[in-house]
């Protein structure tokens, strides 16, 4: 797209800050529960721009809108005595509140991609037609095959079928399928369609038009599993360097494809925010220090040894982890800018 208006940018920002609210409720809702005293809960960084004063909390809303944050207190400096410090709290209560911040996130996603299941319906792995002439038809493949496997991958969803397919690059692929109870091998190798430019073997999925509730939290639930392991072997591939760094957005290209999305329906855009939703809290779980994967982990060591780890030591990790986290969002926020992501 050439331009998104500024109400689809505005509605973007509204979807990111609506993230970010649901991410820092999880850590005010498990401090409160665990009885630590929260000073501060702010929406963006930076200059204060509104806020109110609550029984104990400041509520506020900065400048930038990067992120968020829940100030506790003794989360940064040694508070003795005061039961209310969350230094003073148990690793496993600590561990806790530090959790909850990204499982928020992923009981948000499971939430809205249910809503979407249940009006949109969703696509099988059970193979309802096949292309004429096509591989899948000449080796047998037949309507009604559940496909379970492709390369000893397990298969649970569509999407995990039209990945392994994509990531293949036409190289020939072993598909395993359910027929009525026994498991049967095929071996296809796809063909590159030109008119929707990727590689395809054939098959057309049965779609579920008006499923229960139960079933749309189910399929949900599947999709979320599938799109974690293929973000963390995407994250894998970029660490490895077989991804391609031109495929790493930052919030400009955030906000450009949240709007293009709130343009293409409020059921594309939703399905966006719910994929965001899901990148926040997989990203916040990896065990990198300033992340809550990184605290989770140290404190998991203290629950182990029993010893608490030198405060010096986190208050340093912490600070390098930071110091590379905003680099990094300054150098992805330039690469969006010079070189955006084409949608």
């Amino acid at each position: 797209i050439k331009e998104v208006s500024n109400l689809y940018i505005i509605i973007a920002l509204l979807a990111l800050g609506v993230l970010i609210i649901v991410h820092e409720l999880g850590h005010f809702i498990m401090a409160k529960v665990n009885g630590v005293y929260v000073e501060e809960f702010s929406l963006g960084m930076g200059p204060k721009i509104f806020g109110f004063k609550g029984k104990e909390t400041e509520y506020t809303i900065k400048a930038f809108p990067i992120g968020g944050y829940v100030k506790m207190l003794g989360e940064d400096e040694v508070v003795e005595g005061d039961k209310k410090a969350f230094c003073n709290k148990s690793p496993l209560q600590r561990i806790s509140i530090i959790i909850a911040g990204p499982l928020m996130n992923f009981l948000f996603a499971i939430i809205v991609f249910s809503v979407i299941t249940m009006n949109k319906g969703y696509v099988t792995n059970i193979v309802n037609g096949l292309i004429p002439n096509s591989p899948a038809e000449s080796i047998g493949i037949d309507v009604g095959d559940k496909i379970i496997g492709i390369n000893e991958k397990k298969i649970s969803t569509w999407q995990d079928l039209t990945t392994e397919i994509y990531v293949s690059n036409g190289e020939s692929l072993n598909i395993i399928v359910d027929r009525n109870g026994e498991e049967k091998n095929f071996n296809v190798k796809p063909y590159f369609n030109e008119e929707e430019q990727r590689y395809l073997v054939g098959v057309e999925p049965r779609t579920v038009a008006d499923p229960t509730f139960i079933e749309s939290v189910k399929q949900s639930c599947k999709e979320i599993k599938s799109l974690v392991i293929q973000t963390y072997v995407a994250l894998k591939s970029l660490i490895t360097g077989h991804g391609s760094l031109q495929d790493l957005g930052g919030p400009v290209s955030i906000v450009k494809i949240s709007g293009a999305a709130a343009k293409a329906g409020i059921w594309n855009f939703l399905n966006f925010v719910a994929y965001l939703s899901l990148q926040l809290a997989v990203l916040n779980l990896l065990p990198f220090p300033a992340l809550d994967g990184g605290w989770t982990v140290i404190l998991l060591i203290e629950l182990i040894s029993r010893r608490k780890v030198n405060d010096k030591i986190v208050g340093t990790l912490n600070y390098i982890g930071f110091s590379i986290l905003i680099l990094l969002m300054i150098l992805v926020t330039i690469k969006d800018i010079l070189f955006p992501i084409k949608i």
